[in-house]
């Protein structure tokens, strides 16, 4: 039997085993939760070692770590390095549910839980191929490093402090991660490209004291007008971000992105809809697409100021903030955008008002050459496993470990996504689509013999 057969013949007991995974409501933000997290690592760690893998749990100084690695190393075969979370999101509000969210309930060929594809259902996939290998006696032309970790929804605190101590544990050639999606079943897709993220809170200080407006107004600035005003300049009319210097270190889409990026299915109607917008806005010049994902924002994500009580007060608020978040695409620097940006609020801010700027903290864009060896082989592995021709995505979002990966084990990350839009990740009513689960599990089994060959050829 091959390991695709034993994929097809085992499908129903893999639905189970993920049945069974997402009844842990390991919810790593709420501290009610700390047992079940742990639970949960303890449920992983026991699969991994059931199919035959060499599985240590590592305490951290957050939530545990599982690390486990193939059999019969072999240091002449090249090593990959595959990511997953086994936390996930608080599931509230729960009366939006259709049915509990740590009881998994199967319609049709979808799987409704908490968990199922952000991120459970999607590092099982790979497990499960795995266990395909062994379970068949077919070797395995790599080897296989899994790294599943319990903080991903909050920071990836102990990750970080566990990676820089345990480079040789997990030196790789490159990292495997399965926690994004793609556009369609018929359009599975390699994400070669992250916005990277910077988050600051602007706040205006004017008189000591919030101050009648009747008695007061038109002699001290407002803050809240202030803010409103200086927040306004940060962006023209055309979307075109204001800030001189912002675009300097922006690396332009080539043709070959452009075009493969044109080739996502995609509708600005069905998009506006989704959003539910009146009418779609964005940089003039770039389509829907190229503006979600390859160009530079500057969000402000919450607006605080004076009376927000019932009825009205008629005051002159004595203070105003604002939580900004910038995503910033491939070549530019956490460091100098924020750098830009203080500057200029401050040369905008007028001498009326006091303007304070905290945090500036930020993670990096990241781009994985489209044309390397790794992403020819994982396209091949996505056509195969999918069924479609596969193409290439950036994705607007930010995850910051695949930088981490890269600094701390010198690897780059193929994203392999098989979540669906409609999973609703994070959201009410997740789910995972089974076709999909499906077809990631073929996916992966094809990914392995695809990337030894690709490695033999880098050599």
């Amino acid at each position: 039997m091959t390991p695709f057969e034993y994929l097809e013949q085992n499908e129903s007991r893999f639905i189970d085993e993920l049945s069974t995974y997402v009844r842990f409501p390991s919810v790593s933000a709420q501290p009610q939760h700390a047992a079940d997290v742990r639970a949960c690592s303890e449920w992983i760690a026991a699969r991994c070692r059931k199919i035959g893998l060499d599985t240590t749990v590592y305490e951290t100084i957050g939530n545990p770590i599982v690390v486990a690695k193939t059999p019969k190393w072999d240091a002449k075969k090249p090593t990959f390095l595959v990511y997953g979370h086994y936390d996930v999101q608080p599931p509230e509000p729960f009366h939006l549910w259709t049915s509990p969210p740590f009881e998994p309930r199967q319609v049709g060929r979808a799987l409704f839980a908490r968990g199922a594809s952000d991120n459970k259902g999607q590092h099982l996939a790979h497990l499960n191929t795995v266990e395909a290998y062994l379970a068949t006696g077919t070797e395995l032309p790599v080897n296989l490093t899994f790294l599943i970790e319990g903080e991903e929804e909050v920071g990836c605190g102990g990750l970080n402090d566990f990676l820089p101590k345990n480079r040789e544990l997990l030196k790789c050639d490159g990292v495997v991660i399965s926690d994004n999606g793609i556009p369609s079943l018929k359009h599975p897709t390699l994400t070669y490209a992250l916005r990277g993220i910077v988050a600051m809170e602007v706040r205006i200080d004017g008189p000591s004291r919030d101050l009648h407006s009747g008695l007061f107004g038109g002699t001290v600035e407002n803050p809240a007008m202030a803010l409103c005003q200086l927040l306004a300049k940060m962006r023209d009319a055309k979307g075109r971000i204001t800030v001189p210097g912002y675009y300097d270190d922006v690396l332009r889409l080539s043709k070959y992105e452009r075009a493969q990026m044109a080739k996502l299915p995609h509708s600005d109607a069905a998009y506006r809809r989704l959003v539910g917008s009146p009418k779609l806005f964005g940089e003039t010049g770039y389509t829907v697409e190229e503006q979600r994902t390859s160009r530079p924002t500057f969000e402000i994500n919450g607006l605080t100021s004076g009376y927000q009580g019932d009825g009205s007060k008629t005051i002159i608020p004595s203070w105003a903030s604002a939580k900004l978040t910038l995503r910033l695409v491939p070549g530019q620097k956490p460091s100098r955008v924020i750098a830009s940006v203080k500057k200029h609020l401050k040369k905008l801010c007028p001498p009326t008002v006091k303007l304070t700027i905290q945090g500036g903290h930020g993670g990096e864009p990241y781009l994985c050459p489209p044309d390397s060896a790794f992403a020819q082989a994982a396209l091949k592995a996505l056509e195969k496993g999918f069924g479609y021709p596969a193409g290439l995505a950036r994705e607007g979002g930010s995850i910051p470990i695949v930088n981490r990966f890269r600094s701390e084990l010198g690897a780059d990350t193929l994203l392999l996504g098989m979540a669906l839009p409609d999973d609703n990740a994070h959201s009410p009513n997740e789910k995972f689509d089974l076709d999909s689960f499906a077809s990631g599990m073929q996916m992966a089994a094809h990914l392995w013999p695809l990337l030894a060959e690709a490695s033999a050829r880098k050599k």
